[in-house]
C-alpha cells in the first residue's frame, strides 16, 4: 500500500504567515509616531520568511520518498534550517535597508535575526509534530490493513485444511479398506486422525519449525498413498540441517494438495512430487499432466502462501513452469534469538 503524501493545506500556511506578519507589526502600531510605510514593510518581511519556513522545512521532511522512514527528529536538519534561516532573514532585512534607509540598520538587523531564529523553532517543531503524527496515522492504516488481510489468510487457510471433498475422499477410501480387510486401515485412521489433529494444533500459528510441517506432509501422503497407491510417489531429500527453519504452517502440505487437484493422478499416469532445498529456499517440484478440465482461475492456494510469505518476508513463492515441470521455491525462514 502506498502512503497518502504528507501535506498542510495551503490556507493554513498562507493564513498563518500573513497573521505573524501583522502580529510583527503590533508594536509599532503601539508608538506614537506610527509610520505605516515602516509597519508594512515590517510585516510583509515576516510573512515572506514565514512562508519560507513553512515550505523549506515541508520540502526538507518530504524529499526522497525512499528516506521516508528516517524522517525522525533531526538536530541537523534543525541546525541547517536555523543556519539557512538567518541567511533568508539577513537578505531580507538588507531589502527593508534599501527601501527604508532611514532607520539603524544595526539595531534592525538583530531584531529580525532573533524573530527569525524564533519562528523557524516554532514552526520546524510544530510541522514536525504534524509530520509525526500523520506518520503514525500512516502506520494504524497498514496494521489494520495487515490484520484484515492476515484475517482473510486465516479464514482461506481453514477452508483450505478442512477440505470436504478431501474428507469424503479418505472416507471413501477407508471404508474400501474396511471392506477388504486391508491391514492398513488402522493406520489410514490413525494418520487421519492426526492429520487433524495437526489441523487444530496449527491453524492459529504463524510459524512451525519444518520438522513439524513434514509431520504433516507424511501424515497426508499416508492417506494419499492409500487413496492411489502408485498412483503417486513422493521423494524427500531435504537435509537434516534445515529441520529447525520456518515455515507456515500447512505450507507444503497446500501446495502437495494443489499437484493432486490440478494434475491426472493414476496407476497408468503416476505422479511424482520432490522436495529438495535449492539456493536458501524450498522447493516442491511435480511434472506437469494437467487434468483436461482444469480450471486456471483456481488459484487459492497459491495465493494463499504468497500472502502469508508477504507477511513474514516481504517475499513471494517463486513459480517457475516449463513444458514439462511445474516447481514452487520457498524462501527459508531461519529463526533468530533476537526477532
Amino acid at each position: 500500500m502506498k502512503d497518502t503524501p504528507f501535506r498542510i493545506s495551503p490556507g493554513i500556511i498562507w493564513i498563518s504567515s500573513i497573521f505573524l506578519g501583522l502580529l510583527a507589526s503590533v508594536p509599532q502600531i503601539a508608538e506614537r509616531h506610527f509610520n505605516t510605510a515602516e509597519a508594512a514593510v515590517n510585516s510583509a518581511i515576516t510573512a515572506l520568511f514565514a512562508l519560507f519556513v513553512w515550505y523549506y522545512n515541508i520540502y526538507t521532511l518530504q524529499g526522497n520518498p525512499s528516506k521516508q522512514k528516517n524522517r525522525s527528529f533531526s538536530y541537523s536538519r534543525l541546525l541547517t534550517s536555523l543556519v539557512l534561516g538567518l541567511g533568508v532573514m539577513l537578505a531580507l532585512a538588507a531589502i527593508q535597508q534599501l527601501i527604508l534607509s532611514h532607520i539603524n540598520f544595526g539595531p534592525v538587523m538583530l531584531m529580525v535575526e532573533v524573530r527569525g531564529i524564533l519562528i523557524n523553532l516554532v514552526f520546524y517543531m510544530f510541522i514536525h509534530l504534524m509530520y509525526q503524527n500523520y506518520k503514525n496515522q500512516q502506520v494504524n492504516i497498514e496494521l489494520e490493513r495487515i490484520k484484515s488481510d492476515n484475517l482473510g489468510a486465516q479464514y482461506e487457510l481453514l477452508k483450505q485444511q478442512i477440505n470436504p471433498h478431501f474428507l469424503f475422499n479418505s472416507l471413501n477410501t477407508l471404508k474400501a479398506m474396511v471392506e477388504t480387510d486391508d491391514k492398513n486401515s488402522v493406520d489410514f485412521i490413525l494418520k487421519l486422525a492426526n492429520f487433524y489433529r495437526f489441523t487444530l494444533e496449527s491453524r492459529k500459528l504463524d510459524l512451525i519449525h519444518l520438522s513439524e510441517e513434514l509431520e504433516i506432509v507424511d501424515a497426508y501422503n499416508f492417506l494419499l498413498k492409500a487413496r492411489f497407491e502408485d498412483g503417486f510417489t513422493f521423494t524427500n531429500t531435504i537435509d537434516s540441517e534445515y529441520l529447525g527453519t520456518l515455515i507456515p504452517p500447512f505450507t507444503l502440505q497446500l501446495l502437495i494438495e494443489n499437484c493432486i487437484k490440478h494434475n491426472v493422478v493414476s496407476l497408468e499416469r503416476p505422479l511424482h512430487i520432490k522436495l529438495y532445498t535449492e539456493d536458501d529456499s524450498i522447493v516442491v517440484e511435480n511434472q506437469l499432466q494437467l487434468k483436461k478440465t482444469e480450471d486456471s482461475s483456481l488459484g487459492v492456494g497459491l495465493k494463499n502462501i504468497d500472502l502469508r510469505y508477504m507477511h513474514l518476508l516481504n517475499k513471494k513463492a517463486e513459480i517457475i513452469t516449463t513444458d514439462k515441470i511445474f516447481k514452487i521455491k520457498l524462501p527459508l525462514i531461519h529463526e533468530y534469538n533476537h526477532h
